[in-house]
């Protein structure tokens, strides 16, 4: 673990309610299409005025939240605790296409200002239309008893969903405290999606513990019966892998 302030390793398995994402702070209106395209002249007849945190619905009422506020731009779906930490990249006729960590395409915007919104059951995509404002999606701080009672959540979760105890450990310090907590809700719903496959109930069988750390890369890989998760918490919520790429890992073959 990098050097900080006294560590705080601890394994655990108990829990109450669920784990939580803080939000703080307040949107601020801005131009969407400078926003998701970098500042510059918009097209002619088109309004780009909209928040830098806005909710979105889609054409199946799909909720979402997108944060442009930030280094990455976040989104969070209403009916999920997992905030995806996006990549833009380049489309043709000038749209992006913002992919999660895995490479897959997760949202994306024309520069006549329409989204579209990939998403399990529609894959190939589907508008999505501005419906209010947000606010930003953030990570609370945390000290050292919250942080126990997250991974002990987070525990719970995962146990239930694979039918066999599940220990998080945790090596932590107040600077990578939030980022490991929701690194462990983020392993929770990763462990949750698996157990709802055959294989992935198969793959679960042989995973006894899950344990978090700070380092320099964002990483997770099993080894031995054991997720091994490694946070980069100066990167805020996009300093933890996504639950698409701890799945990934935990249906990898077992180094």
């Amino acid at each position: 673990m990098d050097d900080g302030p006294t560590a705080i390793p601890r394994s655990i398995c108990a829990a109450v309610f669920c784990a939580a994402i803080g939000f703080a702070g307040s949107a601020s209106a801005q131009s969407l299409h400078d926003l998701l395209f970098g500042h510059g002249q918009q097209p002619a007849g088109r309004d780009f005025g909209a928040p830098a945190v806005g909710r979105y619905v889609s054409e199946d009422g799909d909720s979402f939240t997108l944060d442009l506020t930030q280094d990455q731009p976040l989104l969070k779906f209403e009916n999920s605790p997992e905030v995806w930490a996006l990549q833009p990249h380049p489309a043709p006729r000038g749209d992006v296409i913002y992919k999660n960590d895995l490479g897959e395409p997760v949202l994306r915007a024309t520069r006549l200002g329409g989204l579209t919104i990939f998403t399990g059951h529609r894959p190939d995509g589907e508008a999505a239309a501005l419906s209010g404002g947000g606010a930003p999606l953030r990570l609370a701080p945390l000290g050292p008893q919250a942080l126990l009672e997250r991974l002990g959540q987070a525990s719970l979760r995962a146990s239930r969903a694979a039918k066999h105890v599940i220990l998080f450990d945790a090596e932590a310090n107040p600077a990578s405290s939030a980022v490991i907590a929701d690194a462990a809700l983020v392993a929770s719903v990763a462990v949750t999606h698996l157990s709802e496959q055959p294989q992935g109930r198969n793959r679960l069988a042989s995973l006894k513990r899950v344990f978090l750390e700070q380092g320099k890369r964002v990483a997770a890989v099993v080894q031995r019966g054991t997720l091994r998760i490694t946070v980069a918490p100066a990167l805020g919520l996009a300093g933890r892998p996504s639950s698409q790429r701890i799945a990934a890992a935990m249906s990898a073959p077992d180094r």
